[in-house]
């Protein structure tokens, strides 16, 4: 008998020989029934038999007392305890051809349930030898999964480098997409709705379907669902932790000190996490962030301190990093870093202007120089005090203007080297020596002041013949795009969304105009684009980090802010330019 499938052979064998071993018990119970009933038969046989011999005696007696009268009686009596007798020899005679027959019915069931145990032990060890080969042949398929899945890997790694290698020759922007998980503030009671509708716009729609792709539900009452998906350079999913983003972000710095200018930033509707994205997460009190907790920090510390430690490793004295701080509100660019006559840091209004290089630049910026990255958070923190924000229904701390942290790295080389190489090691560090000593703060003073430094002749011209190489790290979040429904803003903070909206719509068209390499760019519809002119124009690489909430309820910003990384994919700008390095060797 074959075993149920999706049921343990062993377990239905073992079962089923216990069956057998219960009807086997109930037969050989049944044998001392019927041994018992025999002896017990027997025993009336017994005492039939010696009725009989009494009831003769008492017919031999009766016989003698009573002769003729008793003669009839006698013979019927006779004749009633002979056909009693017969009766139960036959009796015997079938209890015992049916106890023989009972035994061997017995003896013939034992050999069938023990063939049949046999069989089933057979089968049993069959089965178990069939499963260590399922096992066997499972192990090889899980190690061949595995070597198959670590080959994807691989190929997906170099695939991802062939099409960072291709942004790099094209000049396309990267986006990246990051999902925040749900908030207590998406369930709260700030919008006048139901509580059926509530937990209808609490759904989460938007999913990272793998690490390159976004899956949105778009569904409409009356109308069927839609799944649209969404192509990015990556993609991260609400679990994801900011050691992952920065991850990602890391390999841009090191282009840097290569002489490229790089640029971040971070783009989404309000209360989509940009903030925490670029910064981290920030106290109620000072709306500053925190760095006690290394984990949760943004991008902005991590690249800081990604940068120092990069600059710690080339030899000391060449390198310096300059940092400025400035907000763009209603259209106006602030100085965050500026100081009054007390030295008191408050917010200056600046104006952004076009150099003869077609460059974009703001007079009078102010620019901290910075030595660490602690200097370096605690200058921000000064300028985030300072940065605007308003409460709204969509998030208590929104952001009500554009902040754009520029970290400037200046390389000093000789005037002497380009396109040449340099003497010597020995020169090479002689002249980061007299660098470290003149630069940064130095090279502000008067010329004489610097020049009286100078022991000799011979450092005094080649310190005037160093030359600057400035490349800059632009770290920008983004004010959150809004719905005036859905915010609740009126009054001054109603004219902030207006320019916060029209901003970012000048972003988009700036970004649409170079990707349809239209001969004018309209960089000046917007302080913001003139201010980011040179960064979205080409001449940095550029990263847009997307932030969008998984929330039913912001599915039209959402969709927007995608639709927005979709078309900011699409330009390209030409392979960006790098600025020139001297190549160091040494003199044959």
């Amino acid at each position: 008998m074959r075993p149920r499938s999706g049921l343990d052979p062993g377990s239905v064998w073992a079962q089923r020989l216990r069956q057998l071993e219960q009807r086997l018990r109930a037969k050989e119970e049944r044998i001392v029934v019927l041994e018992t009933e025999n002896a017990a038969l027997h025993l009336k046989l017994a005492e039939y038999q010696g009725l009989a011999r009494r009831s003769t005696n008492e017919v031999l007696q009766l016989y003698s007392a009573h002769s003729q009268q008793q003669k009839l009686q006698r013979s019927s009596v006779v004749i009633q305890l002979y056909g009693a007798i017969k009766r139960l020899k036959c009796d015997l005679k079938s209890l015992h051809s049916f106890a023989l027959e009972l035994s061997k019915d017995f003896q013939r069931q034992s050999k069938t349930y023990l063939y049949q145990v046999l069989t089933a032990v057979q089968g049993i060890q069959l089965q178990n030898e069939a499963a260590q080969m399922f096992q066997i042949k499972a192990f090889d398929l899980e190690q061949s999964l595995q070597e198959l899945t670590e080959r994807y890997e691989k190929e997906k790694q170099k695939r991802r480098a062939l099409h960072n290698s291709l942004v790099e020759l094209r000049g396309n922007v990267r986006v990246h997409c990051r999902i925040r998980p749900l908030l207590p503030f998406d369930t709260a009671a700030g919008h006048l709705v139901s509580q059926d509708r509530q937990r209808r716009f609490s759904e989460e729609v938007a999913y990272a379907a793998d690490d390159e792709t976004v899956l949105v539900k778009c569904s409409r009452p009356g109308h069927a669902s839609v799944n649209k998906t969404f192509q990015f350079e990556r993609v991260y999913s609400a679990s994801e932790s900011q050691d992952t983003v920065f991850a990602d972000v890391a390999p841009l710095l090191t282009s840097l000190l290569d002489g490229y200018n790089v640029c971040i930033m971070a783009y989404g509707q309000t209360g989509s996490g940009k903030t925490y994205t670029m910064l981290g997460p920030q106290s109620e009190e000072n709306l500053v962030f925190a760095i006690e907790d290394e984990s949760e920090l943004g991008i902005i510390p991590r690249a800081t301190q990604e940068v120092f430690r990069l600059i710690s490793e080339k030899p000391p004295g060449s390198y310096w990093v300059e940092v400025s701080v400035v907000e763009v509100y209603n259209n106006e660019i602030f100085d965050l870093l500026a100081k009054d006559s007390c030295g008191k840091v408050f917010g200056v209004k600046r104006d952004v202007v076009t150099t003869r290089e077609g460059k974009s630049d703001v007079p009078l910026l102010t620019q901290e120089t910075v030595e660490n990255a602690s200097e370096f958070l605690h200058l921000v923190n000064k300028g985030l005090q300072l940065r605007v924000r308003h409460p709204t229904l969509v998030h208590a701390h929104s952001s009500r203007s554009h902040l754009v942290v520029t970290l400037t790295i200046a390389t000093v080389v000789s005037g002497d080297s380009f396109g040449s190489s340099w003497e010597d090691e020995q020169t090479s560090q002689r002249l980061h020596k007299e660098v470290s000593c003149t630069f940064p703060q130095k090279m502000r003073e008067s010329k004489s002041t610097s020049s009286s430094r100078a022991s000799s002749p011979a450092q005094l011209e080649a310190t005037e013949k160093m030359k600057q190489i400035k490349t800059r790290l632009q770290l920008v979040d983004l004010a959150g795009s809004e719905c005036v429904g859905m915010s609740g803003v009126t009054g001054a903070a109603l004219r902030e969304t207006s320019f916060i909206n029209r901003s970012l719509s000048a972003l988009a068209d700036v970004l649409g105009a170079i990707a349809e390499q239209r001969s004018h760019v309209p960089y000046r519809n917007s302080k913001l684009t003139h201010l980011l002119q040179d960064s979205v124009g080409g001449d940095a690489k550029l990263l847009v980090m997307l932030c969008i909430s998984p929330d039913q309820k912001y599915l039209t910003e959402s969709m927007q802010s995608l639709g927005f990384g979709t078309r900011a994919r699409q330009v390209q700008r030409g392979q960006v330019k790098k600025k020139n390095f001297p190549v160091l060797s040494k003199a044959k």
